[in-house]
């Protein structure tokens, strides 16, 4: 399915609304290209790594500046009858693997899409330098196309729910496409709206590598660690957590962070931090402690945010939009919904429970 159309079916929608009683010739052309959409985006699927039904899209975009580029939207088949949707975005260094969230949001009654950012996980091509942005922006064609294969499959709800940099990434989407997002709601799980590094890194270290990254954007800021950090070890099966996931999509022993993709973030932040204006309802969710991790092992990485500060989210989620719901999860991981079970339990309740009242 090209860019173009998946464009087509928002953009058409708007017209439509637009346009009144003069429309019903393009109401009905449009519900039937939607239609042609649906059984050409199924016709994509393939069968996904995650198994258990799930099917994989590989949607392909324009080129960038360093070639080809790719998103990956990953769902279930369509629930009988259901007309709304959960599309799902990960963190950094991340990719959607949480199988249990997509079973989880069946079960409640909801469609299911997780979208694979360009440059990530089943999204990587070999031309690429792994998670690297010059543009928040950059992303907003890819959600585009994946609200726009969810609307041609018969969705007429739509929520998101974005992870960290994935729900930085939400945020300032909604806030550029204000109406005409086509968005019902945005969940968000420990979203990254401020560095976590210090007064003085944060006040001179970013701003001062953010305006390098201006000109010498592939500058290598900040290399791999070269050691298993306390967020993984804590929810890699392997080490102390519960999970399975790809080392290859998931680089473990980190990833070089470039000049110009801490422009890109920095850029993002600077907006929510002077204030936004989403107008659709979001809940902001987020551990209720956040602890420094280092290369030794410590039993409270089970127990709190060891990559945000906790207390930056809800100042800084406060000022998206005028309908903020403010949530903290006790116990809560930085990922949310990979916390030990008690927890994580209570994160999907108070997820279901939110949208419910929708």
């Amino acid at each position: 399915m090209s860019t173009f159309t998946s464009f087509f079916v928002i953009f058409a929608s708007s017209t439509i609304r637009q346009m009144g009683n003069f429309s019903f010739k393009i109401i009905s052309w449009t519900i039937g290209l939607s239609i042609l959409l649906g059984i050409k985006a199924n016709a994509e699927y393939h069968d996904d790594v995650l198994g258990n039904g799930y099917r994989c899209n590989i949607i392909h975009q324009p080129d960038d500046y360093d070639g080809a580029v790719v998103c990956a939207i990953v769902k279930k088949p369509t629930l009988p009858n259901v007309k709304r949707a959960i599309i799902y975005t990960h963190g950094y260094n991340d990719y959607f693997f949480q199988s249990a969230l997509g079973d989880s949001a069946n079960a409640h009654g909801y469609n299911f899409y997780a979208l694979d950012l360009r440059k990530y996980g089943r999204s990587s091509l070999p031309n690429q330098d792994p998670f690297f942005c010059k543009k928040m922006d950059e992303y907003f064609a890819d959600i585009d196309t994946t609200i726009a294969i969810a609307k041609a499959e018969g969705n007429e709800q739509i929520f998101l729910l974005g992870h960290s940099t994935g729900g930085l990434c939400f945020s300032l989407y909604l806030n550029e496409r204000r109406e005409n997002a086509h968005v019902d709601g945005l969940i968000l799980n420990s979203p990254f709206l401020d560095w976590n590094l210090g007064k003085v890194a944060e006040s001179i270290g970013i701003p001062c590598l953010s305006f390098m990254g201006s000109m010498f954007k592939k500058m290598k800021a900040q290399g791999a660690s070269g050691t298993v950090g306390g967020y993984s070890q804590s929810i890699l099966k392997e080490y102390h957590g519960e999970w399975d996931f790809s080392k290859e999509w998931v680089k473990i022993y980190g990833h070089p962070k470039r000049a110009g993709w801490i422009r890109a973030i920095h850029h993002g932040q600077k907006k929510v931090q002077k204030g936004m204006k989403i107008q659709q309802p979001i809940l902001l969710m987020s551990s209720d402690k956040s602890v420094e991790a280092t290369d030794q092992w410590n039993e409270a990485y089970h127990r709190a945010d060891v990559i945000l500060n906790v207390d930056e989210i809800q100042k800084f989620g406060a000022k998206l939009g005028p309908k903020v719901t403010p949530c903290i999860i006790k116990d809560g991981k930085h990922d949310l919904l990979l916390s030990e079970k008690a927890v994580r339990d209570e994160v999907y309740r108070t997820i279901f429970q939110w949208l419910a009242k929708q």
